[in-house]
C-alpha cells in the first residue's frame, strides 16, 4: 500500500525504499544509506538526487561529504494536494479547451465507430454507457425497442440499473414487442402486439449512439454499439414516428 501511494506521487519503489531508510537512520552519508538499503552507492546517489528534486529529501555538507536527510512525512500530503490541484486544472483544460480543439481537428465527415461486447460484463458496460451519455445531455431521455425474451437477461449484470437511471433524472420511452414489461418511474411504455414467437432483442437509441443487444446460443448476451449521428438520427425518426402511431 505504501509503494502504491508513493507511485501515485511519482516516487519509484527504489526511491521509496531509500526514503524509508533515511527516516530510520536520520541524517546519513551515502555510504551508510547504501549499506542499510542494499542499493549500490551510485544508484542510491542518483535516486537521492531525484528525491531532492521532488522535495522529499534534503542534504547538508559536513566536511567534505554530503549528509542526506528525509523530510517530515507530512510533506507527502502537501505533494498529494499539489498533484490534485494540477490534476483538477488539467481536467478543466481538457473539458474547456483541449478536447474541443481536438474535435475540430477531426476530418469533417461522419464516421461510424462500431464496438462489440459479449457476456454479462459487456452488457453492463453498454448499460452504463447509456447512463453516462444521456446524463450529460440537456434533454435527459433515450428510446428503446425491447422484446419480451430479452428482459430476464438484460439487467442481470446491473440489477439496480433502473434505480440509477431514476437517480440521474433520465427518462426513457419504450416500445415493447409483445406483452409484459414493468412500469417504472420516469418511463413511458407502448406496446406492439405480436403473433408467434419473437427473437430476443433490445435496441437503445441514445444519440449519437445506438446499442443493439441480443442473445446467442445458450442465452449468451452480445451487443453492438454504433456511434454515428446519422444512424442515431435515422433510428430516432423511426422511433418517434412509430410512437405517434401507437
Amino acid at each position: 500500500m505504501i509503494e502504491q501511494a508513493f507511485e501515485i506521487l511519482g516516487v519509484t519503489p527504489r526511491e521509496t525504499q531509500l526514503y524509508q531508510t533515511l527516516l530510520k537512520l536520520g541524517p546519513s552519508s551515502i555510504r551508510d544509506i547504501a549499506e542499510h538499503s542494499g542499493i549500490n552507492r551510485g544508484t542510491a546517489y542518483e535516486s537521492l538526487k531525484q528525491l531532492q528534486t521532488k522535495g522529499i529529501v534534503s542534504y547538508f555538507p559536513k566536511g567534505k561529504r554530503r549528509f542526506f536527510m528525509a523530510e517530515n512525512p507530512d510533506i507527502l500530503l502537501n505533494l498529494a494536494e499539489e498533484k490534485r490541484n494540477r490534476l483538477n486544472k488539467t481536467i478543466d483544460n481538457l473539458k474547456n479547451t483541449i478536447i474541443p480543439n481536438l474535435h475540430q481537428q477531426q476530418p469533417d465527415y461522419h464516421q461510424t465507430n462500431v464496438r462489440y461486447y459479449e457476456g454479462d460484463d459487456g452488457i453492463e458496460w453498454v448499460l452504463r454507457d447509456i447512463l453516462n451519455v444521456v446524463s450529460q445531455q440537456d434533454h435527459k431521455e433515450y428510446c428503446v425497442f425491447s422484446s419480451k425474451p430479452i428482459r430476464p437477461f438484460l439487467y442481470r449484470p446491473f440489477p439496480n440499473y433502473t434505480k440509477q437511471r431514476v437517480k440521474l433524472g433520465i427518462n426513457v420511452k419504450v416500445i415493447a414487442l409483445g406483452d409484459g414489461g414493468e412500469e417504472a418511474e420516469l418511463s413511458e411504455r407502448k406496446w406492439i402486439k405480436t403473433e408467434g414467437s419473437v427473437d430476443a432483442s433490445y435496441i437503445a437509441i441514445y444519440p449519437p449512439k445506438c446499442a443493439i443487444i441480443s442473445l446467442a446460443s445458450n442465452n449468451f448476451p452480445s451487443a453492438v454499439v454504433l456511434e454515428s449521428k446519422d444512424i442515431a438520427k435515422a433510428q430516432q425518426i423511426i422511433f418517434d414516428t412509430l410512437w405517434k402511431m401507437l
